[in-house]
């Protein structure tokens, strides 16, 4: 088969055998990280390295799916982010309509058994995967593994802090919707950190220049990640392994622009510099307001003052 990459995360010398788990991980979560931590410590007692297996694609766009998901990180980020979390690799598999059709009986024979060194296999506590078969659930799936000589663990679920997560479902739905209303702070809470897009900086019209706050037009290098709701936002630019706090107009700039493109401009504070063609992050801290025009430039200035004030007071408390 040449459908799948392993991708070595660490680097101390691979494994022989592993413990994987299995699922698309998008946005590694803190939901997610609970799973891996279980994974690493079910590892250990076993001897046996950590392996994560996902895909080069989120399966429901590869098969064409209207509601496919925007994504919260490419794979990029999210074998950096799998790193982090101390597993030893990742099998990014090449996810075709094929493979949809495989049960989860075949897909445990073809790939964890016949390719891939797994002895044993932790699988989250609401997660599927393979073509679904009436009835078909955990107690089967420990049966596949049995034949395949495989050992089926169960994962338990996150359960945070309820006074601190305001009951939040940690999943990368959850994220989505709430990126999607603009409520970044709390959507970094699920996440574990500020969602994040990284884009290279394009020329642009330089309004913002004549208005007193020069901006950096970012147009994003993964075309499928998720844009936040248009707004103003508190944010922070990463640039050559440095940071620097900013504020951030997602939108279709209607003051200056009649309500066309939509557009993502930063405005990095106490930055000067040529930014044209740099690749940068930017880190989504905290929404200001909606996106509004304004009657005068005069009016839009004044507002831009009030943002700026508000935005560096925000950042300055945050410590993420």
């Amino acid at each position: 088969m040449t459908d799948y990459e392993v991708i070595p995360l660490q680097s101390t010398p691979q494994p022989r055998r592993y413990a994987a788990t299995i699922g698309f991980f998008d946005g590694v979560h803190l939901g997610h990280r609970y799973v891996l931590e279980q994974l690493r410590e079910e590892a250990a007692q076993r001897r046996l390295g950590t392996m994560v297996v996902t895909f080069d694609e989120h399966p429901q766009r590869v098969l064409g799916r209207s509601d496919a998901p925007a994504l919260l990180t490419d794979n990029t980020e999210k074998l950096s982010l799998l790193a982090d979390c101390g597993i030893d690799a990742c099998v990014l598999l090449h996810f075709t309509p094929t493979m949809a059709h495989l049960s989860a009986a075949e897909f445990m024979r073809e790939y964890l058994h016949n390719v891939l060194p797994v002895d044993a296999l932790l699988i989250g506590y609401d997660h599927h995967f393979g073509q679904p078969m009436s009835g078909e659930g955990f107690a089967q799936y420990v049966t596949y593994g049995a034949q395949n000589g495989i050992e089926v663990l169960p994962a338990h679920a996150y359960a945070p802090d309820t006074a601190v997560s305001d009951a939040l479902r940690y999943s990368s739905s959850t994220v989505r919707k709430l990126l999607q209303q603009g409520e970044v702070q709390r959507a970094s809470v699920v996440l574990g950190r500020p969602y994040q897009l990284e884009g290279r900086v394009t020329q642009g019209r330089q309004n913002g220049r004549k208005l007193g706050f020069p901006t950096a037009n970012l147009s994003p290098t993964n075309a499928q990640k998720l844009i936040p709701r248009s707004g103003v936002y508190a944010t922070r630019v990463v640039m050559d392994g440095r940071m620097f706090p900013a504020m951030t107009n997602v939108g279709t700039r209607p003051t200056l622009n009649n309500g066309r493109d939509v557009t993502i401009e930063t405005h990095i504070f106490d930055f000067e510099g040529d930014l044209y063609g740099q690749l940068l992050t930017l880190q989504f801290v905290d929404r200001l307001r909606d996106e509004q025009r304004f009657e005068t430039l005069a009016a839009l200035v004044h507002q831009l003052n009030v943002d700026a004030r508000q935005a560096r007071r925000l950042l300055a408390a945050v410590h993420v």
